[in-house]
Protein backbone atom coordinates (compact mmCIF):
# COMPACT_ATOMS: atom_id res chain seq x y z
CA UNK A 1 0.00 0.00 0.00
CA UNK A 2 1.53 3.78 -0.79
CA UNK A 3 0.89 6.59 0.88
CA UNK A 4 -1.83 7.57 -1.98
CA UNK A 5 -3.89 4.24 -0.87
CA UNK A 6 -3.83 4.97 3.03
CA UNK A 7 -5.25 8.65 2.41
CA UNK A 8 -8.17 7.45 0.61
CA UNK A 9 -8.94 4.45 2.94
CA UNK A 10 -8.78 7.15 6.27
CA UNK A 11 -11.01 9.84 3.86
CA UNK A 12 -13.48 6.84 3.63
CA UNK A 13 -13.14 6.32 7.78
CA UNK A 14 -13.47 10.04 8.10
CA UNK A 15 -16.45 10.02 6.08
CA UNK A 16 -18.25 7.55 7.70
CA UNK A 17 -17.55 8.36 11.14
CA UNK A 18 -18.46 11.90 10.67
CA UNK A 19 -22.10 10.70 9.48
CA UNK A 20 -22.53 8.61 12.21
CA UNK A 21 -21.84 11.66 14.70
CA UNK A 22 -23.87 13.72 11.92
CA UNK A 23 -26.91 10.91 12.55
CA UNK A 24 -26.22 10.52 16.41
CA UNK A 25 -26.87 14.23 16.76
CA UNK A 26 -29.68 14.20 14.73
CA UNK A 27 -31.55 11.30 16.03
CA UNK A 28 -30.40 10.33 19.64
CA UNK A 29 -29.75 13.67 21.30
CA UNK A 30 -32.50 16.06 21.00
CA UNK A 31 -31.10 18.56 23.31
CA UNK A 32 -28.11 20.72 23.42
CA UNK A 33 -25.70 17.79 23.30
CA UNK A 34 -26.77 16.79 19.61
CA UNK A 35 -25.55 20.37 18.03
CA UNK A 36 -22.20 19.31 19.71
CA UNK A 37 -22.24 15.48 17.95
CA UNK A 38 -23.31 17.25 14.36
CA UNK A 39 -20.68 19.94 14.51
CA UNK A 40 -17.64 17.47 15.56
CA UNK A 41 -19.19 15.22 12.36
CA UNK A 42 -18.76 18.21 10.28
CA UNK A 43 -15.66 18.74 11.23
CA UNK A 44 -14.73 15.35 10.01
CA UNK A 45 -15.72 15.97 6.88
CA UNK A 46 -13.33 19.40 6.96
CA UNK A 47 -10.65 16.64 8.18
CA UNK A 48 -11.59 14.01 5.04
CA UNK A 49 -11.53 16.80 2.60
CA UNK A 50 -8.32 17.83 3.47
CA UNK A 51 -7.12 14.48 3.35
CA UNK A 52 -8.47 13.91 -0.01
CA UNK A 53 -7.07 17.10 -0.86
CA UNK A 54 -3.59 15.62 0.06
CA UNK A 55 -4.00 12.33 -1.78
CA UNK A 56 -2.24 13.30 -4.84
CA UNK A 57 0.35 15.70 -3.72
CA UNK A 58 2.01 13.22 -1.18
Amino acid sequence: MNKNTVLGYATLIMIFVGLGLIALGAFRYDDVAGWGFAAVGVGFFAVAWVFNALKGRV
